[in-house]
């Protein structure tokens, strides 16, 4: 999941479309939309919850581990074994949630996010996953108001996640001021969150603001290696700046490294806009 959408606690990121700020449940690569890896959430725990809580924990964890790596079977395994020690560990439905999300199972999906989040409403990796979920299924606002609810936690190290998948989820609902807000805000939380760099370069490019783009997409590429989704980006930019120079530069780029791809098959029809 990465656009998904961070999802389980970090994220990578497709341009192509949105996937989540996490990293399992989007399926992507970067720039463009995804979700998150293991939780970095550390709840203040004032009782000691015993050992089933301690394999419940341990299994959920594993499960994770299993879930970014893209084994689905063994993750929802190592759920059901959480969920057998402890019934009442909220992680452990988001981990199932997650991973049924992720089969395509949104019953089953929606069934233990509502149970993990009745169980952690403060947790944040549960809201901004859900957050992406309900974003997925059609339910925008309520997706926005879980995605503030993790960003609002203090405990919370990487907001850039909820912030990025707020601004995929209003992307996708085509209101660009909400997306550019919420962009601008994941980048100002971690300035090397290459999705929403990119994902800001290309809102600025559609409003027409061309030197803003260029600036977006200059840092992008510092921080990654070109894509063709980028490179197609880089093209489209100068030419309305009028870089001749600049836009043959990156259109030799898209045609040698991306030979075959979608960006580079408009490359050669001219359909720049």
């Amino acid at each position: 999941m990465m656009s998904v959408v961070w999802l389980l606690s970090g994220c990578a990121a497709n341009p192509r479309g949105p996937t989540a700020a996490g990293g399992v449940a989007a399926k992507a690569s970067t720039p463009t939309r995804t979700a998150a890896p293991v939780s970095d959430y550390k709840p203040v725990e004032t009782i000691v919850t015993g050992a089933a809580r301690t394999r419940a924990k341990s299994h959920t964890e594993l499960g994770i581990a299993y879930l970014e790596a893209g084994n689905v079977a063994v993750a929802l395994e190592e759920g059901r074994l959480a969920l057998r020690d402890d019934g009442s560990y909220g992680p452990a439905h988001n981990l199932m949630g997650l991973a049924h999300m992720y089969l395509d199972e949104k019953a089953k999906a929606r069934e233990h996010f509502e149970r993990a989040l009745s169980l952690a409403s403060n947790d944040p990796d549960i809201n901004n996953n859900y957050g992406w979920f309900l974003c997925l299924n059609g339910e925008p606002e309520r997706a926005m108001r879980l995605f503030a609810e993790a960003v609002a936690n203090q405990l919370y190290a990487t907001p850039t996640r909820p912030y990025t998948n707020a601004g995929l989820c209003a992307l996708q609902n085509n209101d660009l001021q909400a997306a550019e807000v919420n962009f601008l805000k994941a980048v100002n939380a971690d300035p090397g969150n290459s999705q929403a760099v990119f994902n800001l370069a290309s809102l600025f490019y559609r409003k027409g603001s061309y030197l803003e783009a260029r600036k977006s997409l200059s840092d992008f590429h510092a921080q990654r290696d070109p894509v063709s989704e980028s490179l197609w980006l880089a093209v489209r930019i100068e030419r309305k700046l009028g870089d001749k120079v600049s836009e043959a530069g990156f259109a030799s780029q898209l045609r040698r490294r991306f030979a075959g791809t979608q960006e580079h098959q408009l490359l050669m029809q001219g359909k720049y806009d």
